[in-house]
This record gives structure tokens, C-alpha cells and sequence, in this order.
């Protein structure tokens, strides 16, 4: 892959409920018309005029169950030379590893990976995650029941933000 010319549409669910996973390929797989259209009517309530229609894109979604199975996809994806720009993490999976020690797992291979840890209920505070995983501007969350246009808005945004430290990373080591 190209990660400077390419965008990267590779995105991980990890969550050990199935209907979170079908809610998810609702609003990003390839025919989210439905959540375009309610974007383009956000907008016209929120800027008063039609915007111009533009497609968004269709994600690339695979999903894990646990934090574990997640971790190992999120390992085979980079070393085919296919990363994933960013994950999606319940906190809360049992019986295995819970959603703070899946991203310090990933984080500690691959830290260039976008994480939006999405939760209904929480064991962790904002404080205790920072302390466990530290500040990072890789790291956002959205609460359970999430909003189909946050999770569009959110993943465009930093499958771009990926795509650019990409770019970014390759002008650097070219000028070295």
C-alpha cells in the first residue's frame, strides 16, 4: 500500500455484541444512503442551504468479538502491508482482555492507529484510561447508543488523519 497517495478505508470493530457489529456495517459499509441523507439534512438545519452532494466513502469493515482476536487481526492486517487506519473498542468483553488493555496491546506494535473506544458502561474513568494509555490524540470516545453521523463523521475524519501522518511520515523520511 501506497499510505501516501492511498487513502486507507480499513476499519477494525472490536465488541463482543453482534448487533453492535450490524450497526456499524449499517452506517459505514457500501450503502449507507441513509446516513448521507441524514448528514446532508444535519447540515441544511444547522447552515440554512443545500450543500453539495459528495458519495462517502465505503469503509472496509472486519470485526473481532474480543480484544485478543482483535489485537491479531489488527497484527496480520500490518504485516500484509494492509493496516487498518483505525478501531472501534467496547471497553467492556468478558471473558477475555477488556477494551483498555486491547488498545495498550495495540498501541504498543502499532501506535500510528486511530482508537475510538465506544461504550455504554465503563469499569474506567476518563482519568483512569488516561492513565493506563496516556493523552493521545489518537484516542476518542463515543457513548452507547452512538449516533449513525457521529460514527460517519468519526471515521472519515480519522481514516483522513491516518492517511495524512502517513503522507506526512513518508515526506520525512525522504528528506532524511
Amino acid at each position: 500500500m501506497n499510505s501516501s497517495a492511498e487513502k486507507n478505508l480499513r476499519i477494525l470493530v472490536i465488541d463482543d455484541m453482534r448487533t453492535i457489529h450490524e450497526d456499524f456495517r449499517k452506517i459505514l459499509g457500501g450503502d449507507h444512503a441513509a446516513s448521507v441523507a441524514d448528514i446532508d439534512l444535519a447540515e441544511a438545519s444547522l447552515f440554512g442551504a443545500p450543500t453539495p452532494k459528495q458519495r462517502a466513502a465505503c469503509f472496509e469493515l472486519d470485526s473481532a468479538f474480543q480484544g485478543q482476536d482483535g489485537f491479531e487481526l489488527v497484527q496480520r492486517a500490518a504485516a500484509a502491508g494492509r493496516p487498518y487506519a483505525m478501531v472501534f473498542v467496547d471497553v467492556r468483553m468478558p471473558p477475555g482482555w477488556d477494551g483498555i488493555e486491547t488498545i495498550e496491546r495495540i498501541w504498543a506494535v502499532h501506535p500510528e492507529v486511530q482508537v475510538v473506544v465506544c461504550t455504554a458502561y465503563s469499569d474506567y474513568s476518563w482519568d483512569q484510561m488516561i492513565a493506563k494509555l496516556g493523552h493521545s490524540d489518537r484516542l476518542l470516545i463515543l457513548k452507547k447508543p452512538f449516533d449513525n453521523i457521529e460514527v460517519l463523521q468519526l471515521a472519515t475524519a480519522l481514516t483522513e488523519k491516518w492517511r495524512l501522518m502517513q503522507q506526512e511520515r513518508t515526506k520525512l523520511d525522504d528528506l532524511e
